[in-house]
């Protein structure tokens, strides 16, 4: 990690919009959660690392500091990565190409990767992480007085198995019955750098519009059976958590016993062209 760039510059009436437009999604989210835990993953795709920062280390003591960022794209956190503080619990969210699994897999703080759909996938994070693990142990040399305190040492990765609750085509996601229980199984058995944290799934839009937090979703309800049934077919003891549920959607998904949701645009706003953003603004 390199130090926070000097130029990055928070503009303060930025921060105050962003500080505001959390804390109203994580009132509606305590609404929702009636008392669970709910992680709050910020979806900070295509928007600068100033508003990243604005939101992680926030003017006013008084606002808690968001830890947990999302990215669709690997390129963008990898470049985010470097230039923001390690403190920042990163999740890959997008689809995930062989291509990258390495990259993103040596990023010492991303906290889970929310995309596996393949072995081969989950084998190639497997691999650069225990590479990752391995090689931060072999450099950590006792010394009688270090100048100062050593990073910490990057953890096993964990990981979401994406599920096609769907049955869309054009939607990534592992099949729901066999096909996710035998990556799930896969994953247990043969990669010991990940740890299986649950499955996520990003449904059809026209049920997401429809969602609210009284309602039901034929999505959410697929992946909670989906859940079930990997801990039942692997005898999993431990909680496998739901991560499910967006900025349209993420009350009712909360509802419906999501542990997770990904909320973006209500929180950055809109966003522009991929094509016209910058990392730093």
């Amino acid at each position: 990690m390199t130090d926070i760039q000097p130029e990055m510059k928070i503009d303060p009436a930025r921060a105050r919009a962003l500080a505001s437009q959390v804390q109203s999604v994580r009132e509606r989210l305590t609404t929702a959660a009636k008392g669970r835990n709910v992680r709050l993953v910020a979806v900070s795709k295509l928007k600068p690392a100033n508003d990243i920062l604005a939101l992680h280390q926030p003017a006013d003591p008084a606002v808690p500091p968001v830890t947990h960022f999302g990215e669709n794209y690997a390129q963008e956190l990898t470049q985010k990565a470097q230039i923001l503080p390690p403190s920042i619990n990163w999740h890959f969210i997008g689809g995930l190409q062989s291509s990258h699994a390495k990259k993103l897999a040596r990023i010492p703080n991303l906290f889970c990767v929310s995309s596996v759909d393949s072995l081969k996938k989950a084998q190639l994070l497997n691999a650069a992480r225990a590479d990752l693990i391995a090689s931060a142990s072999a450099s950590t040399t006792p010394s009688a007085a270090p100048a100062a305190a050593p990073a910490a040492a990057p953890a096993k990765l964990n990981v979401h198995i994406q599920v096609n609750t769907s049955g869309e085509e054009a939607k990534s996601g592992a099949a729901p019955g066999d096909e996710t229980v035998e990556l799930c199984a896969a994953i247990e058995r043969d990669c010991p750098a990940l740890h299986l944290l649950g499955l996520m799934t990003i449904g059809a839009i026209g049920r997401s519009q429809t969602t609210t937090a009284e309602g039901g979703n034929e999505d959410f309800e697929t992946l909670r059976e989906q859940r079930d049934l990997v801990r039942s077919r692997l005898g999993i003891e431990r909680d496998l958590e739901l991560s499910m549920g967006m900025s349209e959607d993420f009350e009712g998904a909360i509802a419906m016993g999501s542990d997770e949701v990904r909320v973006g645009s209500t929180i950055f706003g809109e966003r522009g062209p991929k094509n016209e953003a910058k990392v730093v603004v």
